[in-house]
């Protein structure tokens, strides 16, 4: 390789931010897609990441109210019928429907056990929905990032040759360039999918504890239940 090709390869700035910007619109639109979907899934990760430890500190939190050994009457009158937290929701819906299956005689109407089972596996199914929100589009970007950097990547390699091609020029100042904008792409991609895919997991795993917390919940309060209708 003789020395003015070297010379020229050493004058071209390989920075992000000029192969960015040398890039062609294709190109830029896939990187700055990938950018939006990295960001988007590092907001859902962080979000996610809080509100699940709010979700465990808060089921600590009325696990110990519930078994102080405070009557369910009073502590269903302290959470009133729209609590804000998870557990409390769940614990509320099984009291609501456990209060409207007694007549105006005090006598149950048939079939509460089950519609009280019902009422709490729907407020559970409600909180799995909200916990589960933008799992989804981890997963999504997980999936797709590196094919959409590979995309870019391909779409950049066949500009690179079409300037070979018109220059008649293969030096590695003419080269370079084009291979190193193309790569960026798939580089970026590769960026996006890994946190995406690693943080779902984990996310998917700590959502599927705190859900299981709340049917082991439901679980218990049901036999209590169950209990005072068979007395």
């Amino acid at each position: 390789m003789d020395t003015e090709t070297l010379a020229a390869a050493q004058e071209i700035d390989f920075s992000m931010l000029a192969l960015f910007a040398r890039a062609t619109l294709t190109v830029k639109l896939v990187m700055i897609l990938l950018i939006i979907m990295s960001f988007w899934s590092w907001a859902i990760i962080i979000q996610k990441h809080i509100a699940y430890k709010a979700a465990r500190r808060e089921a600590s939190l009325f696990d110990r109210a519930f078994w102080s050994g405070e009557p369910l009457d009073e502590l269903f009158e302290k959470t009133g019928s729209q609590p804000d937290g998870p557990s409390e929701k769940v614990f509320a819906a099984g009291m609501m429907e456990w209060r409207r299956s007694h007549r105006q005689d005090g006598k149950l109407i048939a079939g509460a056990q089950a519609r009280i089972d019902r009422a709490m596996d729907v407020a559970i199914v409600k909180e799995s929905e909200r916990l589960k929100s933008g799992l989804m589009f981890l997963a999504t970007t997980g999936a797709t990032a590196p094919f959409i950097g590979l995309f870019g990547t391909v779409w950049g390699i066949m500009h690179a040759f079409q300037q070979i091609a018109v220059t008649q020029n293969t030096n590695l100042a003419t080269v370079a360039p084009g291979i190193a904008e193309a790569l960026l792409a798939t580089g970026i991609g590769l960026i996006a999918a890994i946190p995406a895919v690693i943080f779902y997991n984990k996310l998917n795993a700590d959502s599927d504890r705190v859900l299981s917390g709340y049917e082991a919940f439901a679980d218990e309060f049901s036999t209590i239940l169950s209990r005072q209708l068979d007395a």
